[in-house]
């Protein structure tokens, strides 16, 4: 399929939009009373710092919505303003946040139902008179064909950060190298990435690229253990002996910078190796395609775990790529660390609901230590700042009830 043939074929349709329809002042004021917060506006201009009684908060100076959520969100509620009474669907959560795509639900937004299979069910979809917003993340060619053939009004939310990824594949495919995609193979975004590639493989993290590289360099009969390693994470008919000759990197955007950079200097210099200096760019192609709202957050973390912390909230959804990653900065560090989506995971008492890297939901008890603590907090580009002032207030109420618990004992 000529991807970027129908991709201008559907830019050009009267049922597809990308832009919003005029009410961009009534919705500007909407999503500031619902997701914006006096607190944490205060603390930016304390250069990010608050104490109250035993709390000291200090706040990343990069964190939460960034542009992209911002203006997805908004699409979607001018695209509710545009259609009062047309049925509107959504392909995927718009972002990565429970609070934000439940504020949706409360607007009649219907979400494609998801098989026991795992495909979507794109029969709820009458067509002619429906309308499908397509999320932040963006949705595979597959379903924009699906939604364009049915004749559904189209609002496409899709970041112009992922779309600058699928250019990327695009150019890929052009020069006929396989695209090595750093992402998580589940993710909506790597899927929809992929749907533009005519060959490629997914890698999670350098490790799992370092097992591709050192294929390359050897293959030593190792074709059916790689397939086995990889096999929901490569496209059809893919044949490591043929299509790892000529590799492009991209990425999801929403994955650690260094270790992308990392991965594209890897098959760099793996292909140095095996074909020469001379050869590398016959077999190797990589472009710039790391979010610069990921890498700011990703930067301010850095900063932020370099000051004496006691313990870190990261907040935002569970399933958010870029949150997890926040995580694992802290966690490097060996900073007590506590993922969580709302300030409903604290309490009662001094207890929390939380998700460790890489685990299920737990609860933990006694986290907050006695006498003076040093929070450190952030939240992923999905997190609304009214989420992150909910936590912060959390933190500062158990703190107090517990002083006063120990005060009066």
């Amino acid at each position: 399929m000529d991807t970027k043939a129908f991709k201008r074929s559907l830019h050009q349709s009267e049922q597809y939009h990308r832009r919003g329809f005029g009410h961009e002042a009534a919705v500007t004021d909407l999503l500031h009373r619902e997701y914006n917060s006096n607190l944490i506006q205060q603390i930016r201009e304390q250069n990010y710092f608050l104490q109250r009684g035993e709390v000291t908060i200090h706040l990343a100076e990069s964190f939460g919505f960034c542009w992209g959520v911002e203006r997805a969100i908004a699409l979607a509620y001018e695209t509710r303003r545009q259609f009062p009474t047309e049925r509107i669907w959504i392909t995927n959560e718009i972002i990565h946040n429970p609070s934000v795509n439940q504020n949706l639900r409360d607007m009649n937004v219907d979400f494609i139902p998801v098989l026991e299979t795992g495909e979507k069910d794109f029969s709820v979809v009458e067509g002619n008179g429906d309308v499908v917003i397509l999320p932040a993340f963006g949705a595979s060619v597959q379903e924009m064909q699906l939604l364009n053939d049915k004749g559904c009004t189209i609002m496409d939310t899709t970041c112009p950060w992922v779309s600058k990824v699928w250019n990327s594949v695009e150019k890929h495919k052009k020069g006929d190298y396989t695209s090595i995609i750093h992402g998580k193979y589940k993710h909506e975004e790597t899927i929809a990435t992929s749907s533009f590639a005519d060959k490629y493989l997914v890698v999670l993290n350098l490790e799992e690229a370092q097992y591709v590289a050192d294929y390359i360099l050897d293959p030593a009969g190792r074709r059916q253990e790689f397939l086995d390693k990889f096999a929901s994470a490569h496209s059809v008919g893919f044949d490591p002996d043929i299509d790892l000759v000529r590799v492009g990197v991209a990425n999801q955007t929403t994955m650690l910078k260094g270790e992308t950079e990392q991965i594209g200097k890897l098959f760099e210099r793996t292909m140095m190796r095996k074909y020469g200096p001379a050869e590398v760019n016959q077999h190797f192609l990589s472009f710039n395609t790391i979010c610069d709202a990921t890498q700011e957050r990703q930067d301010a973390m850095f900063e932020l775990v370099d000051q004496p912390l006691d313990l870190m909230m990261v907040i935002g959804g569970f399933n958010s790529s870029n949150t997890t990653h926040l995580q694992e900065i802290s966690i490097e560090r060996d900073i007590p660390s506590y993922h969580i989506d709302s300030a409903a995971r604290l309490g009662p008492g001094n207890r929390i609901e939380h998700q460790p890297l890489n685990q299920d939901l737990t609860v933990t008890e006694g986290w907050l230590p006695d006498g003076p603590i040093v929070v450190g907090v952030t939240s992923g580009a999905s997190t609304p700042d009214k989420v992150v002032s909910d936590v912060v207030e959390k933190i500062f109420e158990l703190k107090n009830k517990t002083v006063e618990l120990v005060s009066n004992a």
